[in-house]
């Protein structure tokens, strides 16, 4: 479905681009200024300049929507468009320390000091 958006968005910006390319133009653009603007005034149409109009109208907003739908239908499960959105995808997250428990030393080692208790004093009996 994704995919049929994208193609329809690619067909009405083809469609859009060639129906603003035959209107005629309304003056005071690149088009005065190479000599053509007279020429365009006496061969354009009412009609034909209406329906070219709301043509460009209709395609904008549909390609205005059709950009929102592929948003929306896309938001998540679209394609990764980034190396770094890959890399991130592929690296698991570092796992939980293991709670530490005392272990016994290495044979060979010198023997962790561990902190004595006093032995218990005996109490003189009265």
């Amino acid at each position: 479905m994704y995919l049929t958006l994208v193609i329809l968005i690619l067909v009405v910006c083809f469609l859009l681009a060639l129906v603003v390319l035959a209107q005629n133009p309304k003056g005071g653009g690149l088009s005065s200024q190479f000599g053509a603007g007279g020429a365009a005034n006496l061969m354009g149409v009412k009609r034909t300049g209406d329906l070219l109009e709301k043509l460009t109208w209709g395609f904008a907003v549909g390609l205005i929507v059709l950009a929102l739908a592929t948003h929306m239908l896309g938001g998540g499960a679209g394609p990764v468009r980034s190396v770094n959105q890959q890399a991130a995808q592929k690296t698991a997250l570092p796992a939980a320390p293991a709670p530490t428990t005392p272990a016994a030393p290495a044979p060979g080692a010198p023997a962790a000091q561990q902190p004595t208790t006093p032995a218990p004093q005996p109490t003189p009996a009265n």
